[in-house]
């Protein structure tokens, strides 16, 4: 079952969150805090939202993600920031059914396409994207500012 975070989810995602950074080998980069987590999923001005796959009752996954928008398509898109499936759940189709729910979301709120990243390394991630329909934009290339760089940047 995919259904849609409440506030009393926080502690479970927080503890996907950090499920996936272990996966992709980033967790000393993990530096969340769960207050203002609560304020970006759940305060009166959302900056993402959050999906998750149950199953039996437990969450075993989760979808985090947000709103871009297209100018040559003049239309919203979705950005999944993060998919994430606990170990011993994947292979059960929880992580397709959260795709499933995300593009049924898409479509129902006129994006024009939904997209996200993937590390170069993990194969898995990209063959299972790859029998989905997903196609890698090979010729885009990701810039990011942080920290010092993007204050500097702000001054």
């Amino acid at each position: 079952m995919i259904r849609s975070a409440t506030p009393a989810d926080l502690p479970t995602i927080v503890n996907l969150i950090r499920g996936l950074a272990e996966y992709e080998k980033l967790a000393h980069a993990v530096t969340l805090s769960e207050a203002d987590l609560h304020a970006h999923l759940f305060g009166p001005r959302p900056y993402a939202e959050v999906l998750l796959a149950e199953d039996a009752g437990a969450v075993v996954g989760f979808a985090l993600f947000f709103h871009n928008y297209s100018t040559f398509r003049g239309k919203p898109g979705i950005y999944l920031e993060d998919l994430f499936v606990v170990p011993e759940a994947r292979g059960r189709g929880h992580g397709k059914a959260l795709l499933v729910a995300l593009a049924k979301l898409a479509v129902a709120r006129d994006c024009a396409r939904v997209e996200w990243s993937v590390l170069n390394w993990n194969e898995p991630s990209i063959q299972f994207y790859k029998s989905l329909g997903a196609v890698p934009m090979h010729e885009w290339t990701v810039y990011r500012l942080t920290d010092a760089a993007l204050t500097k940047l702000a001054e």
